[in-house]
């Protein structure tokens, strides 16, 4: 009888794991459409035009009474909402652990940021200072509420399933992003049928992506639990900058995470740079036209779901930082291949696109849930919220190189293929973390697998 409460506690709990697994992947199904949607495709263009239409004569804008041109106010608004995001993480992060209760702040956090971007439905005419500051709002607010929904991986999913639980999250995302931005290009592109102007349609776009995150997010607020933890050494009310230091601080104690997020921030620095200046180089070198772009974007989100899921896969046999590796060298090749694609083709800018979702979830996914086993019990969303700023934060390196490539040479293909340094540079530093070592040093149980 005792056997049999025993194996029926099991099953109750396995299923209860189960049940907030699911609801922390609808978090990334509910917040992906604002990355894709919003950021990647809509937002700045139109943010952009809004801002030259409030310009004077000499293309400047004066927020605050500080001269900035239109054209790089959008670029700006990014830098001061990562700027936010860096200060609020920490201190988010270290109050989640203290007490205990993430799930109070991630629910402020995504409906903070929702609300902003339901709020650009309203940008119409000159108010590009309204649109500035609701980007800065929702792009510090998902960072945030992304790095809270991080720190639940390691108490949701045990050392063997959290490769596979990973991908599933980033492939639901993914999956979001696709059928969202399926439903928008077919508002803005028919715009004049549904009787729309193609402003309209574009603030729609933008609404419709905070209606899908706050509805979304009703899920992962209902399944997912807090639980309890004992006080943490985290010293409340250190501004952003100090909490982030103090837990470096405490990162040092071990050396070989430490050497992981130095790893991550390498080669991610590589990825994000090749995600934002792919549209770059495929209209300034390839001379190709933004339904092309826009369509590589749809490619890229629809391969994404199926590369997460297949890399999770090829995890589970090889383990993640092996699978990881390889995705690493796959990024190298893709790039070396774009170096050579021939202007005016899109079918081959298409395959590029194919190759770069095919390994871009997986890489991602897995760099999260091999991070999670490096996290001391107890310090998730504190050790998150540093790894959500190497995400989101500190990729700036990239974006440098291939500015100063193509300044200095006066070639997109050589400003991409300089790219190719920060998958050769990150691939030797992860080679020589040992992971298994590393696990076992921050206190966790050491996967078969890894």
């Amino acid at each position: 009888m005792g056997t049999d409460t025993v194996r029926a506690g099991e099953a109750d709990g396995a299923r209860a794991r189960r049940r907030e697994q699911r609801g922390w992947y609808f978090y990334d199904w509910a917040c992906s459409v604002y990355s894709t949607s919003v950021l990647t495709v809509f937002l700045g263009p139109y943010l952009t035009s809004v801002a030259e239409s409030a310009a004077d004569a000499d293309g400047f804008v004066h927020p605050l009474g500080i001269p900035v041109r239109a054209g790089s106010f959008f670029a700006y608004s990014v830098s001061l909402s990562v700027i936010l995001a860096v200060l609020a993480m920490p201190l988010v992060g270290a109050a989640a652990d203290r007490t205990g209760r993430k799930k109070p702040l991630l629910g402020c956090a995504a409906y903070v940021g929702a609300a902003a971007t339901a709020g650009m439905f309203f940008l119409g005419g000159e108010r590009y200072l309204l649109g500035g500051a609701l980007l800065i709002v929702a792009n510090a607010a998902q960072s945030v509420a992304m790095m809270l929904c991080n720190s639940y991986l390691p108490q949701i999913a045990g050392p063997e399933e959290r490769d596979a639980v990973s991908s599933r999250g980033w492939a639901f995302g993914y999956a979001a992003g696709a059928l969202v931005l399926v439903a928008n290009l077919v508002l803005y592109t028919a715009h004049d049928s549904f009787g729309l102007s193609e402003g309209e349609a574009v603030r729609i776009c933008l609404a419709s992506a905070g209606l899908w995150w706050g509805a979304f997010t009703v899920i992962p607020l209902r399944r997912l639990r807090d639980r309890r933890t004992a006080a943490r050494d985290s010293t409340p009310g250190l501004p952003g900058f100090a909490q982030l230091a103090a837990t470096l601080r405490d990162m040092r104690r071990h050396p070989l995470t430490l050497s992981f997020l130095l790893a991550y921030l390498v080669y991610n620095d590589g990825i994000q740079t090749v995600i934002s200046q792919a549209s770059v180089y495929g209209s300034k070198e390839l001379g190709l036209g933004q339904s092309t772009l826009i369509v590589a974007v749809l490619l890229v989100q629809v391969l994404a779901v199926a590369g997460a899921l297949a890399l999770g896969r090829l995890a589970r046999t090889y383990g993640a930082k092996r699978t990881i590796l390889g995705s690493l060298v796959a990024w190298t090749v893709t790039l070396a291949a774009g170096y050579f694609l021939p202007a005016g083709e899109p079918v081959w800018f298409f395959v590029l696109a194919a190759g770069i979702g095919l390994v871009l979830g997986g890489s991602q996914a897995l760099s999260r849930s091999l991070f999670s086993h490096l996290v001391p019990p107890g310090k998730e969303a504190e050790y998150f919220s540093a790894y959500e700023i190497s995400d989101r934060g500190m990729s700036w390196l990239g974006p440098l190189l291939f500015g100063l490539t193509y300044q200095l040479t006066g070639s997109y293909r050589e400003a991409i293929i300089s790219l190719v340094a920060f998958f050769v540079l990150g691939f030797a530093l992860l080679a020589r973390v040992p992971v298994r070592r590393a696990i076992g040093d921050a206190g966790n149980p050491v996967p078969e697998r890894i």
